[in-house]
């Protein structure tokens, strides 16, 4: 793989750019794999890298039935923060965070991560305590976060109107060091550098079934025939249920259609996020001068990836007494994400019935941020078959045995 650097860019304009590789290989698949992932998202693509990176093991193969990174990686509004307020979220979010930061260095792709800072609005004395204590936890936990006033809010964001006659603004909790990156981005630099390692994704690969001999899996039916593997990961988001179902077991999980939309761009006016949890919706400006807005889930389980007139109507009158000047602005698009939610809105990274099959999923509304967390706490998983230090705690039997996670409301609106 050509490394690109200021003089690779250089060189190729002297040559009309005619020395560009593919950024990543179209392959067929093999008879059999050490191990295949299912699902090129961004958590599936980390998983293969990190298995690569981090283990050596480098007969893989990555299906995808559509396009690379054309589910929730390409559908997110790219938030990314760590301050959750239970240990093993903290810890798994703060990992992602801090392989953020580095990203772009360890893949030679710029993901354009940008720690523009995220804050957390409390609009009333709930939200307060809620966030004071969270504050007091991320502490303790090593997670850099800070509840500020709302004077401090209206300098780092001047555009807000802190003086709402609903829902006034009362302070927050700030993370300096969290922000965004571009989605399409971190996809693309994983699947480069899983390319690069003599990985193959194939794509428009749709997994039919899952084959199994005694008790463990042996490999999979694919619209491109029968693959055998070693091991399985099933990373799929909002179809886990789906591929849980073909390997023959259930899993606590449902799915339902997140939606975002952004405005017609526009000057700078914005460089942090804000999420108002209230009121129920936040938003941060992109690059390209966009504001970015979403709020919740449906209110209903479906596997739609469209949006809908009530939810624009929901989200946006629940921002524009928090931020006035929106309310002149045009919709330019509107999307939606099938995503899914646990009952205690915190992630399964876990082993499965099925021996050597394993599936990461429950991230809900907040799992582009856990991307680089996530594919390395599970690529620790399936090469050694038990969980590490940080998956320990995201087994799928925790719900059985009553230990949950609950994150319900430190994750506000779950992003």
């Amino acid at each position: 793989m050509k490394r690109y650097s200021v003089f690779a860019i250089a060189r190729e304009a002297m040559r009309q750019h005619t020395g560009w590789d593919r950024a990543w290989a179209k392959a067929t698949p093999k008879k059999k794999y050490d191990a295949i992932i299912v699902g090129a998202g961004g958590h599936g693509l980390a998983t293969a890298y990190y298995l690569g990176k981090n283990h050596g093991i480098r007969n893989v193969a990555i299906l995808e039935k559509g396009w690379l990174g054309g589910g929730n990686t390409g559908r997110n509004t790219t938030i990314i923060r760590s301050n959750y307020l239970q240990d093993p979220s903290a810890a798994i979010y703060e990992k992602a965070r801090s392989l953020y930061e580095t990203l772009s260095q360890d893949l030679n792709y710029n993901v354009m991560f940008s720690p523009r800072g995220v804050m957390m609005l409390a609009q009333t004395q709930h939200e307060i305590r809620g966030y004071q204590r969270t504050a007091h936890a991320n502490s303790l936990q090593g997670v850099t976060t800070e509840f500020i006033g709302p004077h401090k809010v209206k300098e780092l964001c001047p555009i807000i109107n802190i003086d709402g006659p609903r829902y006034p603004v009362l302070g927050a909790l700030w993370q300096s060091r969290g922000g965004t990156a571009r989605h399409d981005a971190v996809a693309w630099g994983y699947a480069r550098a899983c390319s690069d390692m003599g990985m193959d994704i194939i794509q428009q690969c749709e997994v039919t079934g899952v084959r199994q001999a005694n008790g463990k899996v042996v490999g999979v039916d694919t619209t491109q025939g029968s693959i055998d593997c070693d091991k399985l990961g099933i990373v799929v988001a909002g179809h886990t249920g789906v591929l849980a179902d073909m390997a023959g077991f259930r899993l606590p999980v449902e799915s339902l259609c997140l939606q975002a939309l952004v405005s017609e761009p526009i000057k700078p006016c914005m460089d942090v996020v804000v999420m108002a949890n209230t009121v129920h919706g936040y938003m941060s400006q992109s690059d390209k001068g966009e504001m970015v807005i979403g709020g919740g889930t449906d209110g209903f389980n479906n596997y739609t990836q469209r949006g809908s007139f009530h939810h624009i109507e929901e989200t946006v009158r629940a921002l524009v007494e928090t931020f006035p000047m929106i309310s002149r602005l045009k919709m330019l698009r509107q999307w939606g994400g099938i995503v899914d939610m646990t009952g205690d809105r915190s992630p399964i990274i876990s082993k499965t019935p099925l021996g050597n099959c394993f599936v990461n999923c429950g991230w809900g509304t907040g799992g582009f941020k856990a991307i680089p967390g996530s594919g390395w706490a599970m690529a620790d998983l399936m090469a050694k078959g038990e969980p590490g230090p940080l998956a320990a705690e995201f087994s799928m039997w925790r719900f059985r045995e009553g230990k949950f996670i609950d994150e319900s409301v430190a994750a506000g609106v779950a992003h």
